[in-house]
């Protein structure tokens, strides 16, 4: 039997046979292409010219990207090195050697299958020279990176606490993400980063990178790109070498993995991309749907396989995802399917609020677990991080096991513990480890001096760190300016512990985080995640409303942290939707689905049609996680800040088909309502939006029955006289009570049950 990687005599194969049935696998002769459907058989033996593989959720795209691999092995196309196969991840690189290698039988040698990085690594360290480093060069992690961008922004003098060096990594990369090095960086682009200084920096940077004979993870790719420039026989035997080239998840791909893949695939033009365009959801992070969608023009007279039969889900989510992704004007267009007759329709169900929904989705978890149904096939997938801390109360209240996916539970996670820090100081002067923490959050100038010297005169004095500190600043220990920080602190200790009785706790935190800085801090901070870590306080401040003191809070969040994760494996699982991307669940909760947070009003102010776009493909995303049920939740209020604020529901739920969903609003709302129409005017500016919004609202027409929503469950106040003061009022959750206090829509009303509350008008009715 002849080699099937010998060129020369290649193992000739039967031709394959297909069903004529497209729903189940076809007969095939070749053992390795048993159990493929048609489609599938289709994307695998399409072996020569470009190739794009639209791979639906939970159609089996793996299994064709390495059946195809193998296949090609195994025809005797090409030998293992002459096959170029890019992932994402190195799991995912991994598991394509592992069943390409069961596939045919035998071990393979001299192969490149990996990531992008690590294959741009080793096509670097063999043409190190021409790329000005020598093939020993260091690759830099992250840390070292930001070390060396502290050290040039000294020289620079550029203010770290303007643009700090994180940022300005961040920034770099981005450049470098789209194959921009410094000298192809535009004057514009360059000078709005702190007036050009920081293009001059990433100027300073790379030259620095090549002294030390380093390269950081953009380098990989952006380096690789200047030496196929520069050195055009280099490539040459690049696109001589790799006969096919096959990617994984090409909807991810940044600008510099995109031309980079195109550059090596010229010559034979055997690319075979896979992907899902619906799927494209970290534009954040550089990712460039625009790659995938114009494929056919980069590679003209391309063939285009749809694969759409799911494995995963049933009719009524498939039909549900399908409709409302097919309102993305930019798509290329597939629908998914399933022969599955089993499944009930999508779940869409109106709550009055967050505590509520927490509650719903906690005892319907209860309720799946009581049939035996395993909670490690449980999740609840949100839009924002801060969305989780009700339903981790409500797991923790119900004895249910979790584990967050992606990130830290609520009340571990950094700007959490410090908040509590702040607070654990001003009710409790002597707690040290508190103290330390936050001492220095937001930067103060307190060196490490300083803290030696308020150490060592508390362990010879015997007394907390505040109490050494309170009288280190009577005396000349510190240099002036420190003695003066450390003095107005300790003062603004003392007044924020003299609001403690006096003051609301929940306005208490919040006066206390903006007096002292914090806020202001994750507020100028120009980092990816800081915008996620001001909604968290926002909800820190919020989940204090249900405590009578922060007395009472601190001590519930002690027993919430003594609650160590268990090595429990069945287990609920609670993570961000862009983290969910490639998972599958039997059940899957998608809560706050409402217009501002699902879709996110930050990415419609800053990306407009194509932000709403995105937004739209992450529920699509969310929705075919699910095997066998989905339920998505919204609520008709919640309390962001400690304040109570009307929420709408999203108007995505106006776009999943009514004939696959069951609409179920809060039996105590009512059953009259109106949507929204979704769609308005993204190049207005902000407010004009807002005024729009609410003119659309007020003109909405009545729909039927089934589509009622909870938002509108009021009559409108515009319609009634004003409230007065001292007049009796009922509030739908807090009941009977009495207006005591006025501030233009909002109403402080002392509640015969629940005490005083401030509340919207627009939830309240006269009696």
């Amino acid at each position: 039997m002849s080699d099937p990687f010998d060129l020369a005599e290649p193992t000739p194969r039967p031709p394959a046979t297909p069903d004529t049935a497209n729903s189940g696998p076809v007969v095939v002769a070749d053992q390795h292409l048993q159990n493929l459907n048609e489609t599938q058989l289709e994307a695998v033996k399409t072996i020569d010219g470009p190739l794009l593989v639209l791979a639906g959720a939970g159609t089996g795209k793996t299994r064709v990207l390495t059946t195809r691999m193998g296949h090609i092995l195994l025809q005797g196309k090409a030998r293992p090195w002459e096959v170029l196969a890019v992932t994402f991840t190195n799991k995912a690189a991994k598991e394509m050697k592992e069943r390409v290698a069961s596939l045919i039988n035998r071990p393979i040698e001299g192969w490149w299958v990996g990531t992008f990085h690590a294959v741009g690594a080793r096509m670097l360290r063999a043409n190190a020279e021409a790329a000005g480093l020598r093939s020993n060069f260091t690759i830099l992690d992250t840390d070292d990176q930001v070390r060396l961008i502290k050290q040039l922004m000294e020289v620079h003098h550029i203010d770290e606490k303007r643009w700090p060096a994180r940022v300005i990594a961040g920034t770099i990369q981005r450049w470098k993400d789209r194959g921009l090095v410094p000298e192809k960086v535009t004057a514009g682009e360059g000078g709005d980063a702190d007036e050009g200084r920081i293009l001059s920096l990433y100027t300073e940077y790379q030259h620095r990178l090549s002294v030390l004979n380093a390269a950081d993870f953009g380098d990989l790719l952006l380096l690789c790109l200047k030496v196929f420039q520069d050195h055009p026989e280099i490539l040459a035997e690049y696109q001589d070498q790799f006969r096919y080239v096959l990617v994984d998840e090409y909807q991810d791909t940044n600008v510099a993995q995109y031309l980079w893949l195109r550059m090596l695939a010229q010559k034979h033009k055997n690319i075979c991309c896979v992907g899902d365009d619906d799927q494209s959801i970290y534009s954040w992070r550089g990712a460039e749907v625009g790659n995938i969608l114009r494929f056919d023009e980069d590679f003209p007279g391309a063939a285009i396989v749809r694969l759409e039969r799911n494995y995963r889900s049933t009719p009524h989510i498939l039909a549900a995802a399908s409709g409302l992704i097919a309102h993305n004007e930019g798509r290329l267009g597939k629908t998914l399917w399933t022969d599955s007759n089993e499944g009930e329709p999508v779940q869409v169900r109106g709550v009055w609020d967050g505590e509520e929904e927490a509650r719903v989705v906690g005892d319907a978890i209860e309720s799946l677990h009581r049939k035996n149904h395993a909670l490690n096939e449980i999740a609840i997938l949100v839009r924002a991080s801060f969305q989780t801390r009700e339903f981790e109360e409500r797991m923790i209240t119900l004895g249910v096991p979790y584990r967050i996916i992606g990130g830290a539970r609520f009340y571990e996670r950094q700007e959490i513990r410090d908040a509590i820090a702040y607070l654990r100081v001003t009710v409790q002067p002597d707690d040290d480890l508190a103290f330390e923490r936050i001492i220095n959050l937001p930067k103060r100038g307190i060196g490490k001096a300083a803290m030696q010297t308020i150490h060592q005169f508390a362990r010879a004095e015997g007394i907390s760190l505040t109490r050494a500190v309170l009288r280190l600043v009577e005396t000349d220990e510190f240099r002036p300016k420190v003695r003066k920080t450390l003095a107005d602190l300790m003062a603004d200790f003392s007044r924020w512990r003299s609001l403690v009785s006096v003051m609301h706790h929940p306005e208490l935190v919040g006066t206390l985080l903006d007096e002292s800085g914090y806020t202001a801090m994750w507020r100028e901070s120009k980092a990816t995640d800081a915008p996620g870590r001001l909604d968290n306080l926002k909800e820190l401040v919020v989940a204090l409303e249900d405590f009578d003191n922060i007395g009472g809070f601190l001590e519930h969040v002690s027993l919430v942290m003594e609650n160590e994760e268990s090595q429990e494996l069945d287990k609920i699982t609670m993570m961000t939707l862009h983290g969910a991307k490639g998972l599958e669940f039997e059940t899957v909760f998608l809560p706050g689905w409402e217009d501002g947070l699902f879709p996110h009003q930050r990415s419609l102010d800053e990306s407009g049609a194509s932000g709403l776009e995105e937004e739209r493909r992450l529920a699509y995303v969310g929705l075919t996680r699910a095997g066998k049920r989905a339920t998505v939740l919204y609520a008709s209020n919640r309390r962001i800040y400690g304040k109570w604020q009307s929420a709408y529901p999203s108007r995505f739920i106006d776009e999943l088909p009514i004939e696959h969903i069951t609409h179920e609003t809060n039996p105590g709302l009512g059953d009259t309502g109106r949507r929204v129409e979704p769609s308005f005017d993204f190049d207005a500016p902000a407010e004009f939006r807002q005024s729009t919004w609410a003119a659309r609202r007020a003109a909405a027409k009545p729909k039927r029955r089934t589509e009622t929503v909870a938002w509108e469950h009021r009559k409108n106040p515009a319609d009634s006289p004003a409230f007065q003061l001292g007049e009796r009022i009922f509030h739908q959750k807090f009941g009977y009570g009495k207006i005591v206090a006025l501030d233009g829509n909002k109403l402080e009303v002392e509640f015969e049950k629940a005490g005083s509350k401030k509340v919207v008008d627009s939830f309240v009715e006269r009696t």
